[in-house]
């Protein structure tokens, strides 16, 4: 028996990177899976693949269905949620994972792009939140979001990150306070640098320092998703009981 067997997950950004690695991770620990991804070919793919290997005999099988999502719209939220919990039931974890970001340099960025940011990487995390916990209530599950190091630490060209991501690792401290005496716990994975597609879309701006970049880079390299995945998973589980409203770091040395 897996960990999650019976029981529910919601995973955002599904459809690649650590939240489909996530999705894959639960799935294989039993769990059934609501893949959700802006992107709906993506995370449908993603609920395809866990079906796929559960039909083929892969250890501890759940059962997976994937759903368009976008996480900074309410009413697109509250609309998956609803459905998540009327087709696979309620859900027992919550794995906010979709994000976006980009480097910039500040007097450049539009106010287009900063809002976009913050949309989806802390609005997003607050809407899934507010949407799940009556159903986390009911079945005394647990969110783990992610942040980042960009969270802890500044880095450069990343105003708009920082702040989403700072905001992200507040937001998870006032919501572990608020539901530490009614059985929901919420804690967050503060990943540095992983390999996932998100990468691309961090390239330097044009005249920047890249010295400037040496700060927020480990010696260690790239870290990668499927690690990321396995503490989440633990997080997630009941050895993870007596944990809430902690900010795990996962960046190689960055932090430390």
């Amino acid at each position: 028996m897996g960990r999650f067997t019976d029981r529910v997950a919601v995973v955002t950004g599904a459809g690649s990177g650590i939240g489909k690695a996530t999705a894959m991770r639960l799935a294989s620990e039993g769990a059934t899976v609501a893949c959700l991804d802006v992107n709906g070919d993506a995370c449908a793919a993603t609920a395809e693949a866990l079906n796929a290997a559960g039909a083929a005999g892969a250890a501890a099988p759940g059962r997976a269905a994937g759903y368009a999502c976008d996480v900074s719209d309410p009413a697109s939220v509250e609309a998956v949620v609803g459905r998540v919990a009327d087709e696979l039931g309620p859900p027992y974890v919550l794995g906010n994972i979709a994000g976006i970001g980009t480097f910039a340099h500040t007097i450049d960025q539009p106010v287009e792009e900063w809002q976009r940011i913050l949309a989806v990487n802390l609005t997003g995390s607050f809407l899934m939140a507010r949407a799940t916990l009556p159903h986390l209530l009911e079945t005394g599950g647990n969110i783990v979001n992610i942040a980042s190091s960009a969270g802890i630490v500044g880095q450069p060209f990343s105003a708009a990150y920082c702040a989403s991501k700072g905001g992200v690792i507040m937001l998870t401290k006032s919501l572990a306070n608020e539901f530490v005496g009614r059985g929901v716990r919420v804690n967050a994975v503060a990943p540095g640098g992983i390999d996932t597609p998100i990468i691309d879309s961090f390239a330097l701006p044009e005249g920047a320092n890249r010295r400037m970049l040496a700060r927020i880079m480990s010696p260690l390299g790239y870290g990668r998703a499927e690690d990321v995945a396995a503490l989440i998973a633990f997080i997630a589980s009941d050895e993870a009981a007596y944990m809430t409203g902690s900010i795990v770091s996962f960046d190689g040395g960055i932090t430390s």
